[in-house]
């Protein structure tokens, strides 16, 4: 299986495993959706949008509500969006997410 020109991996800081089953979507920067997929067992989404996407501001949304209700946890942040850009379209882009219900963070990753 090929992986898309941009992938994620969501992590449960508190649990320090995986996040599988969280819901992301992938925005242009016109905010017209471009992707949608869920994270895997192993908490990443591999096939997040187009071969290649242009040149550009994109976002991604996490709907980290759906991932802690499914858990009956409650949490902060019903959604984490992340804005960046993409400037290299021969390189890959992953952007991590680093969860836990009170608090996310995240980093460029490789």
């Amino acid at each position: 299986m090929t992986v898309s020109h941009l992938t994620t991996h969501v992590l449960d800081a508190v649990q320090g495993l995986p996040a599988p089953g969280v819901p992301v979507q992938l925005f242009a920067e016109d905010g017209s959706l471009i992707a949608e997929a869920v994270t895997d067992a192993d908490g990443r989404a591999k096939q997040l949008g187009p071969e290649r996407l242009a040149p550009g501001v994109y976002r991604l949304r996490f709907d980290t509500g759906a991932y802690f209700a499914a858990r009956s946890i409650p949490t902060f942040y019903p959604e984490a969006v992340l804005a960046f850009v993409i400037d290299d379209v021969d390189r890959h882009y992953h952007v991590p997410l680093l969860l836990s219900p009170f608090a996310y963070s995240t980093y460029r990753g490789s």
